[in-house]
């Protein structure tokens, strides 16, 4: 029979299942219950719990907790919540049901081992259907590993991956695929590709359950994981332990393995919504344990919920309780996880105030801008949200760096052809001063991107022109309908081979210019070998050959692959291409060049105000003497140019970069380079040519 613990009166902090001297204390928000029940299991998947502890008012409710320390109960017990009070949800908000088993917001492990979304959605109990958490020790050896901080941030190259997805294909060849222990595997490959940072699709535990009708008639789960209900705890479908008291190790390993390879880790973090959905959706969590706090609920009739995010509920995360919140949570994974950042999945929600409106001085978005925990780590905003909150160049704050959306749909109009767009190129590639400058930001503070989870591949980028989505189930209707995309001339796979050599062409085109351009690159998984999505441009719900990483491709593909990974590195060595402020147009003393010049066909002529022009040239001065000073030509009209070169007295061009070359010879490292012969170089149609200054001819 199991033991009966005893209990005493506890304390509201910390939140959560916390290992004390004596015990475990257990504490949880809930302003307006009326009765509490605490639950403990003896396993993750036990029918029944083997004790049911009452908190009564006097002795287990200070203010807005009810908390209580179970004595001599060990680690590795499961635990839950019943809790009772107002259910009036059209006038107070209210949904409390003391039939439904809650699981704890701060629980820093959970197991889904007997969840079922339908049974948490309808009336009546599911305690043998429930989310379970899990009491956790420490003791992890970190074996002196750090945290690696946002040194340098002009040298970072963000690589965003789906942790499952990267290692679940079969020709993945790891020992445990789709798992953070499996990701540890690939990490030579990292190292070799050259990025600094892995940007980890969402990681904290989501419900796999929460799809509509029509993908889950097609046997499809929530893939992408933007469906949090945990935010303090690792996902267990990541996990190779079936144990929760093991999950928090599984991915401090991966976290450990990473930095020992000089990699950051930056999470893609959820606070726009949960997995509860709106009117109809599960009791988790939140709705059960303070409906009216945690969510921004319709002031006319608060049975239904404000949807800025687009998925049914959106976290009132300007709520002080909810915004005390988010913040303990992102200092636990920076303190007791080691990552290194954050990116936040539709930011611009946590702009919004409890009224929805929206705040420049959101106390959440300051309180991240200014905790020292997180003073170390990089923060990065999606700054939109779905209900048409756009703030890129606008983000509250002055550290929080932003997905630039629009640098990402001008590259993309500009190299599928359009004209005119010269100007806001340029003002793309150099830092995007317009947006930042004036707020006395930097470079820095965009990042940078051609393509992400959430759109085409690259390779699709240029063999679509339309989305094609029916394999999820929702007839085509979901995904975005204006990728600013080419297909080149053919919709989908080809065997022309004009066709399929001008999208490789492009393709090298989107990573030169990505390369090319002040701030912070960020580069998606699978890209530097053209994954393809076969024109699925919203691949959430697709755990399968559709959305996973192929390892064939590195093979199949190794000319782009080979030009990813010498772009990259081509980057890191010049630091002209990575300035911490913005240009200015003029030169240092000694130098032959300023830190820009732009130039068109003709030198120093840009084409800013030809309604027609898609050739732009500009020429980077080196920052040190040592350095090489570099021009660029962008050729993205349909005819071939001679262009000029700059002269240089006492240096020689070197030719590095021309993405009309087949490989090897669309990137030559500098022992195999030689010398440009003249002042003129045939730039071909649709490419990017970069030159190279030095004294001496090298090889």
């Amino acid at each position: 029979m199991k033991t009966t613990y005893k209990i005493q009166s506890g304390s509201r902090y910390p939140p959560g299942a916390t290992p004390v001297a004596g015990g475990v204390n257990f504490s949880i928000y809930s302003q307006h219950a009326t009765q509490v029940e605490l639950l403990l299991f003896e396993s993750a998947r036990s029918p029944q719990p083997f004790q049911v502890i009452p908190l009564e008012p006097r002795g287990h409710r200070s203010f807005f907790f009810w908390h209580v320390l179970v004595v001599g109960l060990p680690a590795g017990t499961y635990y839950a919540w019943r809790i009772d009070g107002p259910d009036d949800p059209a006038q107070s908000g209210l949904r409390f049901d003391r039939e439904k088993v809650l699981l704890d917001p701060w629980a820093r492990a959970v197991s889904d081992v007997l969840w079922n979304r339908q049974r948490a959605s309808e009336p009546g109990d599911n305690l043998e259907a429930s989310l379970r958490g899990v009491v956790v020790a420490d003791g992890y050896d970190w074996e002196g590993d750090e945290p690696l901080g946002c040194h340098e941030p002009e040298k970072a190259v963000i690589y965003e991956l789906h942790v499952e997805g990267y290692t679940r294909h079969p020709d993945s060849g790891v020992r445990h695929p789709g798992t953070f222990l499996g990701l540890i595997e690939k990490i030579p490959y990292l190292k070799a590709l050259g990025v600094t940072h892995v940007e980890l699709m969402p990681v904290m535990a989501f419900d796999r359950q929460d799809v509509p009708p029509g993908p889950a008639a097609l046997g499809l789960g929530n893939y992408w994981g933007y469906s949090t209900h945990s935010f303090f705890s690792p996902h267990p479908g990541y996990c190779v332990a079936e144990d929760a008291a093991a999950h928090r190790g599984e991915f401090r390993d991966l976290v450990k393995a990473l930095h020992e390879a000089g990699i950051g880790v930056i999470l893609d973090v959820v606070f726009n919504h949960t997995a509860e959905g709106g009117i109809g959706g599960p009791t988790i969590n939140f709705k059960g344990i303070g409906n009216d706090t945690f969510y921004h609920l319709d002031p006319m009739d608060r049975r239904n919920y404000r949807n800025y995010s687009g998925v049914g509920n959106t976290f009132n995360c300007n709520h002080p309780l909810v915004a005390r919140f988010i913040i303990e949570c992102l200092e636990y994974w920076v303190r007791e996880m080691h990552v290194d950042g954050f990116r936040f999945d539709l930011a611009s929600v946590l702009s919004r105030g409890e009224d929805g409106q929206p705040q420049y001085h959101a106390p959440v978005l300051w309180s991240i801008e200014f905790s020292e925990a997180l003073s170390g780590t990089r923060i990065i905003a999606e700054a939109w949200d779905a209900a048409g909150l756009y703030q890129v160049g606008d983000f509250p704050g002055f550290r929080w760096a932003e997905w630039n959306g629009r640098y990402r749909d001008v590259v993309r109009r500009y190299v599928r052809g359009d004209k005119g767009l010269v100007s806001e190129v340029a003002m793309r590639l150099s830092g995007n001063s317009d947006l930042y400058q004036a707020q006395d930001r930097s470079p820095m503070n965009s990042i940078n991107f051609i393509t992400c989870h959430d759109g085409f591949t690259l390779q699709d980028l240029v063999s679509y022109n339309r989305k094609h989505n029916e394999g999820n189930g929702e007839d085509n209707r979901d995904g975005s309908d204006n990728e600013l995309s080419w297909n080149c001339g053919t919709e989908g796979e080809t065997g022309q081979e004009v066709i399929r050599a001008l999208r490789h062409r492009q393709t090298r085109n989107f990573i030169a210019i990505l390369m090319l351009s002040q701030g912070v690159p960020l580069l998606l998984s699978g890209d530097e070998v053209r994954r393809t999505q076969h024109g699925n441009n919203n691949a959430w719900c697709q755990n399968n050959e559709v959305g996973w990483f192929d390892w064939d491709l590195p093979e199949t593909n190794h000319d782009m692959l080979r030009f990813t990974r010498l772009m990259i590195a081509f980057r890191r060595r010049h630091a002209c291409l990575m300035h911490r402020r913005f240009l200015t147009g003029r030169a240092r003393d000694g130098f032959r060049f300023p830190d820009v010049s732009w130039h068109g066909i003709s030198l120093n002529k840009p084409l800013w105000s030809h309604d027609d022009a898609r050739v732009l040239a500009f020429t980077l001065g080196r920052v040190k003497a040592a350095d090489e000073d570099l021009h660029v030509i962008l050729n993205m009209g349909t005819l071939d140019l001679d262009m000029p070169l700059p002269e240089n007295p006492g240096r020689h061009w070197y030719r590095a970069v021309d993405t009309a070359c087949d490989s090897p010879q669309d990137l030559l490292e500098p022992s195999v380079q030689v010398v440009q012969p003249d002042l003129v170089y045939v730039v071909r149609s649709r490419s990017v040519v970069v030159f190279e200054s030095r004294k001496k001819s090298h090889g």
